[in-house]
């Protein structure tokens, strides 16, 4: 899992956004090293984030997120009444589940930006209760968002990690 993005890397604009795309992943995978499924779904810290759940809620969004772009619907439909589903591992879903769509999320997000005529091509975001008005987003915006949205819930996991046992996405403790 990357720790670190080095220049020579990523080659190009698209590289490199998918690189640091791949940096923050890391870190939210890397928060469940060691941990039992018990521990990977419990709610340590004052909030009620569980690393599982922040493992199913970024892998949601970034497909959502890459289906949007491609003009299609997310593999998962969120709403008001089931939201705080995105946040929980629930019914059949386990820790290793939760993992393999993060990486099926991950690969079809490379592969997607990566086929892309050009990063400046625009996709509709339509008005929504959460976005405003109807705008058009470029492929660049996609990926920058996921940057951001995946580095958020980064810290996040690392903050659940901490309350578990002391370790963090990047020393864990013996």
């Amino acid at each position: 899992m990357v720790t670190h993005v080095p220049a020579e890397a990523h080659g190009d604009e698209r590289g490199a956004l998918l690189s640091f795309l791949a940096e923050q992943r890391g870190g939210i995978r890397r928060a469940l090293l060691g941990l039992t499924d018990e521990q990977a779904v419990s709610t340590p810290s004052a909030s009620e984030l569980s690393l599982a759940g922040l493992l199913k809620h970024v892998a949601e969004v970034e497909q959502g997120w890459v289906a949007r772009a491609e003009g299609e619907s997310a593999a998962v439909h969120r709403d008001e009444s089931n939201w705080h589903e995105c946040f929980r591992v629930v019914g059949d879903e386990t820790v290793d589940s939760c993992l393999a769509y993060y990486e099926k999320a991950a690969a079809e997000t490379e592969a997607f930006i990566r086929a892309v005529p050009s990063i400046e091509e625009t996709f509709l975001l339509p008005k929504t209760s959460w976005n405003p008005k109807d705008e058009r987003l470029s492929k660049r915006w996609l990926c920058l968002h996921l940057i951001r949205e995946t580095a958020r819930h980064a810290d996040h996991a690392d903050i659940v990690r901490e309350s578990l046992d002391g370790a963090t996405g990047y020393c864990h403790v013996d």
